[in-house]
Formats: structure tokens, sequence, C-alpha cells
């Protein structure tokens, strides 16, 4: 499973992580990302983080914090 992550800056500019053909692309503000106590879950239960693929690949990123992990990374 390939998977994309993207932190949205303004509506043209995103900071993006993994392959352009990706299976599973994980889309997030930049203001939530930058959050102190951002968590990607909590992010995707208040509909601040959007996805598209399979929501079960997207379940597994988040349970492990790597979705989280990529998308602070990519916040700084």
């Amino acid at each position: 499973m390939t998977i994309q992550y993207r932190v949205t800056v303004t509506k043209s500019d995103e900071r993006v992580e993994g392959p352009a053909d990706a299976e599973l692309v994980v889309t997030v503000p930049l203001a939530d990302a930058q959050d102190d106590e951002f968590d990607a879950t909590v992010a995707y239960m208040r509909g601040r983080l959007k996805s598209t693929g399979s929501t079960g690949a997207l379940f597994d990123v988040l349970k492990s914090g790597a979705a989280s992990d990529a998308l602070k990374r990519l916040s700084r």
C-alpha cells in the first residue's frame, strides 16, 4: 500500500510526501497539523483530515500513528 501525505498551506500550495500515484492520499490543513496537540485520528473524526482510497488502510495508519508523524513532519 502506497500512501501520500499532503498538508495544505493555501489553495494552490501543498507540502507533499509520497508517490504521485499513491493508493491512499491523506490531506490536512497546515493550521491543524501545526497544533502542538495534533492527532490525525481526532482530525479525521472532526472532519478536518480528508482521504481518498481505502478506508481500512487509513484506519491502519491512524492507529499506528504513522499519519500523525508524517503530517507533523510536513507542517514544519
